[in-house]
């Protein structure tokens, strides 16, 4: 029987975890810091608007320049810590764990998603082929940046994301109607194809191959405070929707029909269980790259510790993935050369899961 009170208890143990998790790993690097420390910088770095501004831009063509408001912040906490460690604390390693844990609870979310509307253990948010539309995307901008007609490596990616699970929808449906067994195909086919297209522009990337293949590798370095503004709304806003979707997609289990006779409007609520999943898949591999086995992994364990209810199982598998993300990256960058994380989730992630075959533990969802 579902319980409100467990749902939040388990909750809000997996923030602590992530709490934990997330201070472990800003106190450690080539300059270790003690826990103390790292917990004020990161009090320092919190701030709230305090007031208004108005600077100016500039139109080109017209020659005109235009008032453009904007927010002043004032820290709430003022801790005395030292001018170096608050600076390797609140701008090198806390934005890259943000990004971690906000990427790690979109992947994470959207495999629980995936793998409840294909009724598949074996799916993950890239299954419609939104990690190959993204990396076409990037891979475009990255070695033919001319040919993008909007600027910017993330867009491109997230642009590229959507427009492939919109183009795999738009094939599967006929008649108003999305079999599951053929937006599954539909996905497989269109991944093939651009699978195909990233390798073409691979051999042409030239100078920027490197960058391309370290990108579809999956990496947080070099992350920014601006990569978060970019990804955390979006997954934050589109995992708070599908949470109140939870019971829909218990129901959507039973089969469509089933689900029909019990008053769920399937094609739209399967239309829009898939738009959420792939916008907020879409904003995590923008900013990080191609990162696997977190969606498809730890729903799997989740679902082993609580059970297959998507009302607990949702949020907890969403919080676990943000603090297996941060810890795996912590590992990823632990070592005398920093590696892409997205190697490091593969390396932990495939043995688990061949682990758990072997126990005869991955079921039917």
């Amino acid at each position: 029987m579902y319980r409100p009170v467990r749902t939040a208890a388990w909750s809000a143990g997996l923030v602590v975890l992530l709490v934990v998790v997330s201070l472990t790993s800003a106190a450690l690097g080539p300059v270790r810091i003690d826990l103390v420390t790292v917990a004020m910088a990161m009090l320092n770095a919190i701030v709230v608007p305090a007031g208004v501004t108005v600077g100016s831009a500039s139109i080109p063509l017209l020659g005109l320049s235009v008032p453009v408001p904007g927010l002043e912040y004032a820290a709430v906490f003022s801790f005395d810590v030292p001018a170096t460690r608050q600076i390797i604390v609140a701008d090198i390693r806390l934005p890259r764990i943000a990004l971690a844990a906000t990427v790690g609870l979109a992947l994470a979310a959207a495999g629980t998603v995936m793998q409840g509307f294909f009724r598949n253990p074996l799916a993950d948010p890239s299954i419609i082929g939104v990690s190959s539309g993204a990396a076409a995307g990037a891979v475009a901008a990255i070695a033919f940046p001319a040919l993008v007609p909007f600027g910017g490596l993330h867009l491109s990616a997230f642009v590229g994301a959507l427009a492939t699970a919109f183009l795999v929808y738009a094939i599967a449906t006929d008649g108003g109607r999305t079999p599951v067994a053929t937006l599954l195909l539909a996905g497989v086919a269109v991944q093939a194809f651009l699978g195909a297209m990233i390798s073409y522009m691979l051999v042409h990337s030239g100078d920027s191959l490197r960058e391309a293949v370290f990108w579809m590798m999956g990496r947080l370095n070099n992350s920014q405070w601006s990569d978060v503004a970019f990804a955390f709304p979006i997954t934050l806003v589109g995992v708070l929707v599908l949470c109140a979707f939870r019971r829909d997609l218990n129901v959507l289990l039973l089969g469509e029909e089933d689900a029909h006779h019990l008053g769920i409007e399937v094609e739209r609520t399967k239309l829009l269980l898939l738009a959420l999943a792939s916008v907020i898949t879409a904003a995590g591999v923008a900013v990080a790259g191609i990162i696997g086995f977190v969606g498809l992994v730890v729903p799997h364990i989740m679902r082993l510790v609580v059970g297959p209810d998507h009302r607990i199982l949702l949020p907890t598998s969403a919080l676990a993935g943000a603090s297996f993300l941060v810890a795996t990256d912590t590992i990823a960058r632990a070592g005398p050369a920093v590696v892409p994380v997205g190697i490091i989730t593969a390396a932990l992630g495939a043995p688990f899961f061949l682990f758990l075959l072997t126990r005869r533990e991955v079921h039917s969802v």
